[in-house]
């Protein structure tokens, strides 16, 4: 079995966001990059599958050569092999088109990403993908087995879960069920020295124009202060409610 884990390049939560030229490019200086946790999830289940029936892992990315680093780490969780095609990620329509494209050339019985990034939180591009290729898509995919070429996977729904069965080949939109934080797993000195030597492959991109673009970012607003209102003055807290919370 061949899977394909799609990546995504994304900034630490933990890093200070900021943006230049009247707010219209993202400031990346200092930011520390990461797998896009979503993106993790699948990736550790793959692994999994991997170690579970011998199946080959491939991860790949559309970026540049800054994203580098990110795909070398997960060389260094147990992927097999690394893809990045070389054109910077503009919009969700782009990435899935040149990722399709990929797809077609290559063959692979599952494909997994993550439900979305954490940048930009858009949640387009598996869907997309899965019906660029004419293919089915599970998405909020919190559970999966395989067993041959087919695949029973489990999703998140509205007032609980659903588990769906289907033939491979197979696009999946994971995130945090597939595997948990805690089975997430550090590269070690032995898998950042194998990863040097595994496959690391950069593909020519397809140049597929973007159908949309950045036009301005905003922060949010900063916090409100908080008002303390003595336990015993429930008539503060009524009028607070009503004049300024407008929830009474």
């Amino acid at each position: 079995m061949n899977i394909l884990v799609c990546i995504s390049h994304v900034p630490d939560t933990t890093s200070k966001i900021n943006f230049t030229e009247n707010n219209t490019v993202f400031d990346s200086g200092g930011v520390q990059f990461v797998i896009n946790p979503n993106d993790e999830f699948g990736l550790t289940r793959a692994i999994w599958l991997k170690e579970k029936q011998g199946a080959q892992v491939h991860v790949v990315h559309v970026g540049t050569s800054k994203s580098d680093p990110t795909l070398r780490k997960c060389l260094a969780i147990g992927a097999d092999k690394a893809y990045r095609i070389d054109t910077p990620a503009v919009d969700g329509s782009s990435v899935a088109k040149e990722l399709a494209a990929f797809v077609k050339t290559n063959s692979y019985d599952l494909i997994i990403a993550g439900r979305e990034s954490i940048d930009y939180n858009g949640g387009m591009v598996p869907g997309m993908l899965a019906a660029l290729l004419d293919i089915p898509f599970v998405p909020n995919c919190v559970g999966l087995e395989v067993d041959g070429t087919t695949a029973v996977a489990e999703r998140e729904i509205d007032g609980g879960r659903e588990k769906l069965k289907g033939s491979l080949p197979m696009v999946i939109g994971g995130q945090k069920g597939l595997v948990e934080e805690t089975d997430l797993r550090i590269p070690n000195m032995r898998g950042i020295m194998q990863a040097r030597q595994k496959p690391f492959e950069v593909v020519p991109a397809q140049q597929v124009e973007a159908i949309s673009e950045d036009m301005k970012f905003e922060k949010p607003a900063p916090k409100a202060e908080v008002k303390l209102v003595p336990a015993d003055d429930l008539d503060q807290l009524i009028e607070l409610l009503h004049k300024e919370a407008n929830v009474l």
